[in-house]
């Protein structure tokens, strides 16, 4: 979404660190470019004002102007101001009520509140262990409550018995009621839409609210449309008092001016936003590392959380202990580009790496695309099993036979074994003998400096038991080392300036002993 915006204010910026020293002028002409940016990424204009008269007022200060690195400085204050704007420190869903917590969904039609109820639902009882409760209070949009029932069987959450003639606030009481009886820790309510706010509509949201006492009124709203969307938040807090945001559609590609506009605008804080179809696609909001993506500083933080949830134990448990011998056949492979795959393909993963933002576009032109994982794990599974334990049995005829069942060609055949059999030869070297082997030395040194302890595969560090407090020490670490600053990169990553950990170099911890090379990646000369 903010890809537009992070191009932008990456080309201001980068001008003002390459410079020895910073006048009062190159300043205030930064800022202009940083202002007509933040307008252009649809911005509201007086956030926008708002926002470059304190950059300015901290920027055009002695302090800056005589330091060792003033274009840093004034980068360090864009981040910081960003961040403030975006609302400083991420706000979660409040559960602090007695049970069962009400939480009430607000919003106009075709904004996604049905779907997001079903996100909400999912992550409370996946994540915190809640027994949820869902209820429809749409009683005119057709099959809105069927709709529900049938998310809720698919999440396997408990919905409220459809009982049709009722109105909108009796179904609110009975459903309060039926997740007090049936022990529930939260009731979803999903309120009915429109087209357009109506007073009818607030009257309605004001019954309802007036009726099952909500602890939390989140207002969902379409993050693609822009300012609308402010002028929407205004609104319904003016009427029924909400509590917070959730964005949808945040993995669209709008300007993001929604998102920086509407904490600034309304003082709510967006707890949530949507990052996909999925159920589980649902994130917590953070202004900090939404401030570094923009900013182009990466956010290894969200990186790891991501492989947490994706990457199974037990799997990359076993791929380390056949790395450690030093084996690598093509169903592991396979197995790496799925991972990959699950994790938002090298779109997403380059999206959160340090200094990668603008390695998209020309990945992107070398043809290294998320369709190559596609057309590689195609490959792999047009071979018999033999085959894929043993490439060598790959000759000319096997090959063609190959080609016709994926799709591809010779050629793509011939590049994905020359990239598997460094691979493999790369494993054997990481799983030789002394002090337990090249990996397991380096993830495990890996593992103490981050203050991980140790883990699977012998020194990897189990992702799934790190505390968020580590996985923040861990961004805070990754800057220090110079990583977290635009253009700052990661080491590791053959040809590619700035590197990715895990791509040929330093492993990702705990990705199923990281991806060591990457399909089709030019060699450094």
């Amino acid at each position: 979404m903010f890809e537009n915006l992070q191009d932008r204010l990456g080309s201001i910026l980068n001008g003002l660190t390459g410079r020895g020293a910073l006048s009062e002028a190159d300043v205030s002409a930064a800022l202009r470019e940083v202002r007509r940016a933040l307008l252009e990424a649809d911005v509201a204009l007086d956030v926008v004002r708002s926002f470059t008269d304190r950059v300015r007022e901290k920027a055009v200060g002695a302090e800056i102007l005589k330091s060792i690195k003033p274009g840093q400085m004034v980068v360090k204050i864009v981040h910081d101001e960003l961040i403030e704007m975006l609302g400083g420190e991420g706000v979660g869903i409040d559960l602090h009520a007695a049970a069962p917590v009400v939480v009430m969904m607000v919003g106009l039609q075709g904004s996604g509140k049905t779907t997001t109820s079903a996100k909400i639902a999912h992550r409370l009882s996946t994540r915190e262990k809640k027994k949820v409760l869902m209820a429809s209070l749409d009683t005119r949009r057709p099959a809105a409550q069927e709709q529900l029932r049938q998310l809720g069987a698919q999440a396997n959450i408990d919905t409220l018995p459809i009982i049709s003639g009722q109105s909108p606030t009796d179904i609110a009481a009975r459903a309060v009621q039926a997740a007090k009886l049936g022990g529930h820790d939260v009731v979803i309510l999903d309120t009915a839409g429109r087209t357009h706010i109506d007073e009818p509509l607030m009257v309605e949201m004001a019954d309802i609210k007036k009726r099952s006492n909500p602890h939390e009124i989140l207002l969902v709203a379409d993050s693609l449309t822009g300012q609308d969307a402010v002028n929407l938040a205004r609104s319904f807090d003016e009427c029924v008092g909400i509590t917070g945001l959730v964005l949808t559609r945040m993995d669209g590609d709008g300007r993001g001016g929604a998102a920086l506009s509407m904490r600034a605008v309304t003082g709510k804080p967006i707890k949530l936003i949507g990052v996909g179809e999925k159920m589980s696609e649902l994130e917590e909001f953070h202004p900090r590392r939404i401030a570094d993506r923009i900013l182009g500083m990466g956010d290894i933080v969200s990186l790891v959380e991501r492989a947490a949830e994706n990457i199974d134990a037990e799997k990359a448990a076993a791929m380390a202990a056949k790395m450690a011998k030093g084996k690598f056949d093509l169903d592991d492979l396979a197995d790496q580009l799925r991972q990959m795959q699950k994790m938002g393909g090298m779109g997403g993963i380059m999206g959160m790496m340090p200094g990668m933002a603008g390695m998209k576009d020309k990945m992107a032109a070398a043809g290294l695309d998320d369709k190559l994982f596609g057309r590689q794990i195609a490959i792999i599974q047009s071979m018999t099993k033999a085959e894929r334990t043993n490439p060598d049995l790959l000759k000319h005829s096997r090959k063609k036979r190959i080609a016709a069942g994926s799709g591809t060609d010779a050629a793509a055949i011939n590049k994905l074994l020359k990239m598997h059999r460094q691979m493999a030869d790369m494993m054997k070297m990481m799983g030789g003998k002394g002090k337990g082997g090249m990996m397991k030395q380096m993830m495990g040194g890996l593992a103490g400096k981050m203050g991980l302890g140790g883990g699977m595969g012998g020194g990897m560090p189990d992702l799934s038991n790190i505390d968020p407090r580590q996985l923040e020490a861990l961004q805070k670490q990754a800057e220090a080392a110079g990583l977290g600053k635009p253009g700052g990169g990661m080491p590791g990553l053959g040809g590619l300036p700035g590197g990715l950990p895990g791509l040929g170099g330093a492993k990702l911890p705990g990705l199923g002993g990281g991806f060591p090379g990457l399909p089709g990646l030019p060699k450094k000369k």
